[in-house]
């Protein structure tokens, strides 16, 4: 039986986390989401996310890196930021 190579996935675009950055999309599509947890707090065993900084970028190599961000947001939780990066990220492929 073959195993899936696929890593985690919302909504149907892949979600990839290296240490307190989270890329939401693929490099491939015209934008993605980056997620950087920004403050936590620990309840018993966890790490819980208090504060994340949600940027929707564009993935254009030849931009300069200030001019890939077209939206940025700050959130409470990383529930309300996964929420937000959802929209704007459907929104931005859908060319809206």
């Amino acid at each position: 039986m073959a195993q899936s190579t696929e890593g985690l996935t919302y909504r149907n675009h892949p979600l990839r986390r290296v240490d307190k950055m989270i890329y939401y999309g693929s490099m491939a599509d015209s934008h993605i989401i980056l997620m950087q947890v920004k403050e936590t707090r620990k309840e018993k065993d966890l790490e819980i996310a208090t504060k994340v900084s949600v940027e929707l970028q564009r993935t254009a190599p030849d931009l300069k890196s200030r001019d890939r961000v077209v939206k940025r947001s700050e959130k409470n939780s990383l529930y309300d930021a996964m929420d937000i990066s959802a929209i704007w990220l459907e929104r931005a492929l859908a060319g809206k």
